[in-house]
């Protein structure tokens, strides 16, 4: 697997840094593995962390893979890899970004955040099928049925005292 900086770069976005091919990337190819620091935590939050998928541990990412910037229509994802130690017992969780599409030279890559509900945040990604929302897509009917109540309770008229 070539090393990620012969694949990507960082650069500038509207809303502060991306991350962009400096080359054709091919679909299904390998982009680069995330490292960065594994927080087992169940209550650490920030605006980069990555669930690792048990639901407790959480990998803050380093540069470049920090900058992935959301889209609800991505042309890249994230993969889990389990490992193993040569003893058979099990070793930390690897992430790699892979390309589920052809990206072209300068395009953005752009993975789903895929958030939690409770973390959801309305989102500006610019697709054509914009959820609206930087959420799990199978969260989606959730939270547009709870945003319906708070808006219908806001129009409620208010009783007088």
């Amino acid at each position: 697997m070539p090393a990620w900086y012969e694949i990507i770069r960082v650069g500038k976005v509207p809303y502060g840094k991306g991350v962009f091919a400096i080359r054709t990337i091919t679909a299904g190819e390998t982009i680069g593995k995330v490292t960065g620091k594994v927080i087992d935590d169940p209550e650490y939050t920030s605006t980069y962390c990555i669930d690792l998928g048990d639901g407790v541990k959480s990998l803050e990412p380093r540069g470049p893979f920090r900058y992935l910037n959301h889209c609800c229509e991505p042309n890249a994802k994230l993969f889990l890899h389990e490992t193993v130690y040569e003893d058979g017992t099990p070793g930390p969780t690897e992430v790699t970004v892979e390309a589920l599409c052809t990206i072209e030279p300068e395009e953005e890559v752009r993975i789903d955040y895929a958030w939690d509900i409770v973390g959801a945040i309305p989102c500006l990604c610019g697709a054509s099928q914009c959820r609206g929302w930087i959420v799990d897509p199978e969260q989606l009917p959730k939270l547009l049925k709870k945003q319906k109540k708070l808006t219908e309770r806001d129009k409620a008229p208010q009783k007088s005292k």
